[in-house]
C-alpha cells in the first residue's frame, strides 16, 4: 500500500495529508528516498 500511495502522491492524485496516519511514516520515508520529501508536507 505504501508504494500505491507514493505513486498517487507523485502523480498528483493524492496529498500526503490524505494518507492514513498509520502509513504516513513509511510513505514519507519512500518519498525522501526518491528525493521528493517536499511532497510529504
Amino acid at each position: 500500500m505504501v508504494t500505491v500511495y507514493v505513486t498517487l502522491i507523485v502523480r498528483g492524485y493524492k496529498t500526503y495529508s490524505q494518507v492514513p496516519v498509520t502509513l504516513q511514516p513509511q510513505v514519507k520515508s519512500e518519498l525522501e528516498a526518491l528525493e521528493l520529501g517536499e511532497l510529504a508536507q
